[in-house]
């Protein structure tokens, strides 16, 4: 199965406001890409893109060899989303969240299964939340709503994950249990774009990073691509300073 990303010459405008120009990137199965830019950067509308929620004004996406609306309707992709991109007072529950993932599976009822409910318990023993399947998605921890989303693409059975800020504010543990997670995915040959503020940590997430000011300035190894000189086309800090691009 193609399992990988390819971006190429994207320009996405928000009304007269270019968030994206001419960016282009290909992600291969069995890699996790790290995508580092400032706030601003584009990576959202990145993400947005490439799961086929915004269509470019220029350029092409192809998620798995196919249409990203086609490769978001087989559950070939999942999508983590920021906090803020989501309700957490409307009243469903953890296990219920995770169940969304199925219902590409389920058909026009969307009446589980014995399937869905076993791909579903088998993803939140995996972000270790079983224990929490029946609270209320709001009442969780932030660490603990995004391994809930990262369980509801697992019980999907997406083979590429994309991931927009997974480590704000989460604690230590959801943090290595997310990292763990993806390491897993990307073993197993799928595929995985992630952005993130952590640079420190970024080379131990990733096998390749990608820097990102509405263009793709760089892909390459993250050691290379943390380079002083390097973050400093993206995010204007002095080269002569590393600490401060943290």
């Amino acid at each position: 199965m193609n399992l990988s990303v390819d971006v190429q010459n994207v320009t996405v405008h928000y009304g007269p406001v270019r968030a994206l120009d001419g960016a282009s990137l290909k992600l291969e199965a069995g890699r996790v890409c790290g995508l580092v830019g400032m706030n601003g950067s584009g990576k959202s509308t990145l993400f947005k893109t490439i799961m086929g929620l915004l269509k470019p004004d220029t350029g092409s996406v192809r998620v798995g060899g196919m249409d990203p609306q086609q490769a978001r309707k087989r559950g070939l992709v999942g999508y983590v989303p920021q906090n803020e991109a989501v309700d957490w007072d409307f009243p469903i529950t953890v296990g219920e969240v995770v169940m969304t993932g199925r219902y590409g599976h389920m058909g026009f009822t969307r009446r589980a299964r014995s399937a869905d409910r076993k791909a579903v318990a088998e993803a939140l023993e995996r972000v270790e939340l079983t224990n929490y399947a029946h609270r209320q998605i709001g009442a969780l921890s932030g660490g603990q709503k995004k391994r809930a989303f990262v369980a509801r693409g697992l019980a999907q059975g997406a083979r590429i994950l994309l991931l927009d800020e997974p480590f704000a504010g989460v604690d230590k543990r959801s943090e290595a249990t997310i990292t763990r997670l993806l390491r897993e995915l990307s073993a197993e040959g799928g595929s995985v774009l992630v952005s993130t503020h952590d640079l420190h940590g970024l080379p131990e997430l990733a096998d390749e990073a990608v820097l990102l000011m509405r263009r793709v300035l760089m892909h390459g190894d993250p050691h290379q691509v943390l380079r002083p000189e390097h973050l400093a086309l993206a995010f204007g800090l002095d080269p002569m300073n590393r600490g401060d691009a943290a």
